[in-house]
């Protein structure tokens, strides 16, 4: 149980909602993987955003499933357009219907589905799911996080191991006193996949460069914590999601006692 959950009561949600969260997660994976590696229309939005029509056929699978089991529910996806009506609930949805896009059109297996239920601005219940290797991690607020239904945790410890590290390299680099070259955990395409194998113990940490999304990150947030972890901005402050801005600054995801270690190092060295 992460710190301070003793106790706490989350009047919106109900076994209805776990189970609901988690058998549509599944079947968006299984959808998104009856699509992969086939011939997609794809495009750039924004900048260099790439998208697909997997990534809208799967969010509007689950848009039609989780909002028509919870009406009152609000909505916040990367493939919906923002209705600000959101921000007025106290339970919103939180999705990223194919995390990891370009791994995805790239026939890697590094993507996820992702979706998170927020409450009052903290995630209260997360389902993240890798189809290709078939991990599906998940977690409850106060109830522990697993990945394929077995208990998970973050490694504990203070050392820093490089190559058990994932995040922008420039990034991570600033954590060493030593020059040199440095040896990182291969790039994990998925946000939300690399900060899960924190929860389970794969990396010791990760970080997210500036520019991550409520969407990216809420589920993941929730199963690290879940798993032992810690997870917040770089400052140590407490990530809040369903905000009106949902874009975040740079974040770090760790073990408890590794992650103060973190945040203190970058009081000390604040980022060039």
């Amino acid at each position: 149980m992460a710190e301070g959950d003793a106790g706490n009561v989350h009047h919106g949600i109900s076994p209805r909602d776990a189970a609901l969260l988690t058998d549509t997660v599944r079947q968006a994976g299984a959808l998104a993987l009856s699509m992969f590696r086939t011939e997609l229309k794809n495009w750039t939005k924004g900048a260099s955003s790439p998208v697909s029509e997997a990534d809208i056929a799967v969010n509007d699978f689950l848009e039609s499933r989780l909002r028509s089991a919870a009406p009152d529910y609000g909505w916040l996806s990367e493939e919906s357009t923002d209705d600000e009506a959101r921000l007025g609930k106290q339970l919103v949805w939180i999705v990223d219907p194919i995390d990891g896009t370009r791994a995805y059109l790239a026939g890697r297996e590094d993507w996820c589905v992702s979706v998170a239920l927020v409450e009052d601005a903290a995630p209260v219940l997360a389902a993240v799911f890798a189809p290709v290797t078939d991990e599906f991690f998940s977690a409850e607020r106060g109830k522990g996080a697993t990945r394929n239904d077995v208990p998970i945790r973050a490694t504990p410890g203070t050392e820093l191991n490089f190559s058990r590290l994932a995040g922008p390299k420039p990034l991570v680099q600033c954590l060493s006193r030593e020059p040199g070259e440095i040896t990182l955990y291969p790039r994990i395409g998925s946000l939300a996949l690399r900060l899960c194998r924190v929860a389970e113990g794969r990396l010791d940490a990760a970080f997210a460069g500036g520019q991550s999304r409520d969407w990216d990150l809420a589920a993941a947030n929730l199963i690290v914590e879940e798993a032992d972890g810690k997870m917040t901005a770089l400052s140590g402050d407490t990530i809040l999601y369903n905000r009106r801005e949902v874009t975040h600054g740079v974040l770090v995801a760790a073990g408890h006692d590794r992650h103060a270690s973190i945040v203190e190092h970058f009081r000390h060295y604040p980022l060039p």
